[in-house]
Parts: structure tokens; sequence; C-alpha cells
């Protein structure tokens, strides 16, 4: 098949990744591109060349509140993505895989001689639920966990649900933690993401803390952060994913600390394929990927509540995460998964629009 895959445009589709909807476009994109499709990845500058992409602008940001670099980004990315929706249309391709966050794509579809299906990855927000009631009656949308359907369900009645998905090859098991006994939390470093509130958790379980990842948010580091940094916890940085299994198979547990309902958090995947027991505030999809053989769950900001869940979690069984991980979390398990909805899309689609869809595997 020819795909076209359409990305957001604020970080590039590559390592290190900015979060987990970069990481998901990058396994996805690139495990069709291995099942033999072809695949034209509409994404920012930056972004991986073994994908092949086909970048549109330089990555557009996170404005951070500020309402001067909103006004850019917009402006940006709606001229961007009216360039992407002009080259799909013109492009040949069999099916549009939109991943973007942006209401253009959906409402341009209604222009397209293609069809297109929407893959959700956050809650419900103005600009995408008026995208959303703006797109091509029919579409079919996926949502990547039970629990973001449910919250879409009042615009979506009928998501599919498909999981996200990672590589297992690369979280690989750790039988056992390292002797030096750690837990571990990563994450983009915001406010919403709680990783201050997972420093105070483990300083009250008495365990030492390794957290990694982004810093977009600077206020946030310098007055939250910063100041709750020491001995007993310590910065390792923005990690590529071999790196960051190579941690989180080392900790006794991760800690996942959400501020807001989770989507999906794909940490907790990565955690559980390692073999890592997960201590978590129970948020969104979180209580959908950790059961009481794999981790415990607190609620929402109670510190002391996640710090008795660490205490419970260091206890589990690492075998039995993994096996969760392998059942549950595989990215060729996800990539099965769209192939089934593409079959689905193209199947209610004009016989004028798309070309016949083959989805065999390239023999191995």
């Amino acid at each position: 098949m020819k795909i076209a895959v359409i990305a957001h445009l604020k970080f590039p589709i590559g390592q290190p990744y900015l979060g987990g909807l970069e990481m998901h476009t990058h396994h996805l994109a690139g495990a069709l591109r291995a099942r033999g499709h072809r695949v034209t990845l509409f994404a920012s500058e930056g972004s991986d060349p073994a994908l092949v992409p086909n970048p549109v602008c330089p990555p557009t940001g996170d404005a951070l509140g500020d309402p001067v670099a909103c006004e850019r980004i917009e402006r940006a990315e709606h001229a961007a993505y009216e360039r992407i929706m002009e080259a799909v249309a013109h492009g040949g391709f069999d099916i549009v895989h939109n991943n973007s966050l942006h209401d253009l794509p959906l409402r341009a579809s209604h222009t397209l001689p293609v069809p297109m299906t929407t893959a959700l990855h956050t809650p419900p927000f103005e600009s995408l639920a008026e995208g959303v009631r703006a797109a091509k009656p029919g579409m079919i949308f996926a949502a990547v966990s039970p629990s973001l359907a449910q919250e879409w369900q009042a615009l979506v009645p009928d998501a599919r649900i498909i999981g996200n998905g990672i590589d297992l090859s690369t979280f690989t098991f750790s039988p056992f933690a390292e002797p030096a006994a750690y837990v571990f939390w990563s994450g983009r470093i915001v406010p919403e993401k709680g990783t201050h509130l997972a420093i105070d958790a483990a300083r009250q379980a008495g365990m030492r803390l390794r957290f990694a990842g982004p810093k977009p948010n600077p206020r946030y580091w310098d007055e939250w952060i910063a100041p709750r940094l020491g001995k007993d916890v310590t910065y390792v940085g923005h990690l590529s994913h071999r790196e960051l299994a190579r941690q989180l198979g080392g900790a006794r547990a991760a800690i996942v600390s959400p501020r807001w309902e989770e989507p999906f958090g794909l940490v907790v995947a990565e955690a559980l394929a390692c073999g890592t027991p997960v201590a978590a505030f129970g948020r969104g999809a979180i209580p959908d990927i950790v059961d009481r053989l794999s981790g415990a769950l607190a609620p929402a900001d109670d510190v002391v509540a996640l710090a008795r869940a660490i205490e419970r979690a260091v206890t589990l069984d690492r075998r039995a995460c993994r096996r969760r991980a392998e059942a549950l979390y595989d990215a060729d398990v996800m990539t099965d998964g769209y192939e089934e909805l593409y079959r689905e899309v193209l199947a209610g689609a004009p016989a004028n629009s798309a070309r016949t869809a083959v989805f065999e595997r390239p023999a191995a």
C-alpha cells in the first residue's frame, strides 16, 4: 500500500524522543515500511532520515503559555498542514493515517480523493474537537486506550481501540535490578507529568531516584525540580531508548506520576517490558495497563500513597511484568491493529478512491 502518515509538527519524529507521540509515530511508520508498505511521513525537519520523511517545516515547538509564541505557532502550523494536505491530495495514496493533533487535516478530509483515518492520542481539547466535528462523515477513528475512548465518547461513539506498542527488542528483560538500589522516573519534565511529586514520593519511601527526560519548561525546572536535587536524586539526562532501557532495567521500580488523565502511558509499558514493576497515580489509562501483579496504584496527587505504592512495587515479580508487556504492548501487535483498521477503512471507501490493499508481510 501507499500510505501517507501525517505527524504533528511540534518536534521531530526521531530519537531522543520529546514524548510518547513522537515515539509512537516513529514506530508505526518504521513498522509499516518494514512490512513492505510505501510510507510517506509528513513531519517536521530533523526527523529520522531512516524513515525517508517529507520535512514540511522547522519544528514549531511549544508556546509554554506565551500568547505571542502561540499565535506564531498557529500560523506556521496552519500553513504547513495546508501544504501537507495539498501534497496528500495529489500523491496517489491508498490511505491517509492522521496522527496529528491539528484540526486542519480533519477539516480538509472532505476534499481528499482518498480515505483517511485518525488516531486520537489526547483527551478532547477545543480545536481538535472542532476538527472532529467537521471531519468527513463516516471517518473511522482509533483511540489508544479504553479510558481515552470513553473521554471521546460523546463525539466519537465507536472509536476502535488500538493500544500503543513498544519495541520489545530494545526494552529487554532484566531479571534482576542493579545492586545499587534505586527507583526510576522518565518523561517530559513538565508540570503535568508531576516530576516533583515523584521526587517527593521516592524520598518518602526512602529510595534513591534517578530521573530522565527533556526539559522543555525552564521555569518548572528552576522552581520545582532543581531545589529538590541531592545525593539521593539524580538527573541522568535526555536518553536514547537503549540507554533508557538500561536505566529502567536496573531499577527496582518505575514511578509514573501524571497530573492529568494519561491517554496511554508508554513509560509504563517500557518499564514492564524491562521487568520493572510500576508505582503510579491511577489516572487515565494507567489502570488499564498496570494490574496487581505488575504494579501498585495510588490516588491522584497523593504523595504519601505513592510512596506506599513504591514500597509494594519493589516486592513484585519481574517476570510477571515482562509477560504482561509481551502479551499486550508489543509494537508488532499495534501494527497488526492499524493494518486491520486500514482494511476496514478501505472496505467502506468508494471503489474509485483507493487501489486494492495488500497487507501480506514480506517473507522472513
